[in-house]
């Protein structure tokens, strides 16, 4: 071991041309740590709010400021590299290098000013809504995790959808887009449809044995009280008024249901995946809210289905007499939003369990707000080819 080590000193001691192996190899470290530490420092350079503003100014900044990721209550901020930079470094150097064609068309004069800008808008937010979609926003989830938020502290409506999503790992930007930025041409959020159809509801008349339809997601409760959570109403479905309070009503979901697991969704119609209503678990389980009648089996899937009805309670709130207005709001979102990339389908092209999967698609390139996106499917779903007779 002695003369092992003698050797060893000798090596790195014994000069080379010019100098010792030791020194070189120190050398080479300490250039190792200076390329490094240069490289970083340059890197995180180009990863600040003030770097990325230098050539957005005049594009995107006015609109990022002053919404809830600019300036809340809490100050917490998320700047520019917080959504568009992956944290994980080998991601983050991907982006960066994707990222330097950006840089050239901007400095080769392609979208240098707010016009050329707005006109590219659309392909854009395409191509970061894809990359969101790919990843599961992960950039949205190094802030908003699903294990960190308090269902409990959410608006009932709320914390159904959110454990929906949470439950299948959904994507952010499936729901929130338009969050930091303003969206392309014809691409407006439809909240107002749902404003305006609320407004309708002001004058419903909730007398016993009307039928009556819901303008977006509503919660249902078992009790008139209406303590104790049953569920949630879809849009556009329609119920029949059994009692009704000062603030509340009393009505009846009726439908079908796949009997199979805790059967908590009710279906408009047997074989058909039309949502009426979302049941939580107990709810579904509990025969004194929801009856049973007949079972049948969909000889296309084998799956065996139960027609029930559910008796519910909710607020007399986003609830309608005609469902008229619905649809025709639905048809102008559907005409306007869906016709931004290409030319829409007819609503009569696809049957009614073919087009979820058809509107899925679509939703990655289109702005609908959860309850507007509900009801622009199920306009699609009632107007398709299954009801092509002229019912709706």
């Amino acid at each position: 071991m002695k003369a092992f080590l003698k050797k060893a000193w000798l090596t790195l001691s014994r000069p080379s041309v010019h100098i010792s192996l030791g020194v070189l190899a120190l050398g080479g470290f300490v250039a190792g740590i200076i390329f490094w530490g240069g490289f970083n420092t340059a890197l995180e350079k180009t990863n600040t709010e003030e770097f990325c503003v230098s050539c957005h100014a005049d594009n995107v900044v006015p609109e990022y400021v002053n919404t809830i990721h600019d300036k809340n209550r809490s100050g917490v901020r998320a700047t520019c590299p917080d959504c568009h930079v992956p944290h994980d470094w080998t991601d983050k150097i991907s982006r960066k290098i994707q990222a330097s064609k950006e840089v050239f068309a901007h400095f080769a004069g392609f979208i240098d000013t707010p016009e050329k800008f707005e006109d590219r808008r659309i392909v854009l937010a395409q191509h970061e809504w894809e990359r969101f979609k790919a990843n599961g926003s992960q950039e949205c989830r190094d802030c908003h995790d699903y294990k960190g938020m308090d269902f409990e502290k959410m608006s009932p409506v709320a914390r159904v959808q959110m454990k929906n999503a949470a439950e299948r790992d959904q994507s952010c930007v499936d729901c929130h887009k338009g969050i930091a930025h303003h969206l392309p041409k014809n691409m407006d959020t439809s909240g107002g449809m749902i404003s305006e159809l609320v407004q309708l509801s002001h004058g419903t008349d909730y007398s016993k044995g009307e039928e009556i339809y819901s303008v977006r997601f509503l919660p249902v409760y078992e009790d008139k009280a209406m303590k104790v959570e049953a569920g949630i109403l879809n849009p556009a479905s329609g119920v029949k008024v059994i009692d009704e309070t000062d603030d509340a009503v009393e009505v009846e979901i009726a439908g079908w249901r796949k009997d199979k697991g805790y059967g908590r969704v009710i279906q408009e119609d047997f074989g058909m995946n039309i949502p009426v209503a979302s049941l939580l678990k107990e709810s579904a389980q509990n025969d004194k809210v929801v009856d049973k009648y007949e079972e049948k089996v969909d000889d296309l899937t084998g799956l065996p289905w139960q027609r029930v009805t559910a008796k519910v309670w909710m607020p007399k709130d986003s609830l309608i007499n005609d469902i008229s207005p619905v649809w025709a709001q639905a048809k102008t979102a559907y005409t306007t939003n869906c016709s931004v990339c290409h030319t829409q389908p007819a609503e009569g092209h696809f049957d009614a369990n073919t087009w979820p999967g058809m509107f899925n698609g679509m939703l990655a390139f289109v702005n609908f707000d959860r309850d507007s996106e509900a009801i622009v499917l199920k306009y699609l779903q009632k107007h398709s080819s299954d009801f092509s007779n002229g019912q709706h």
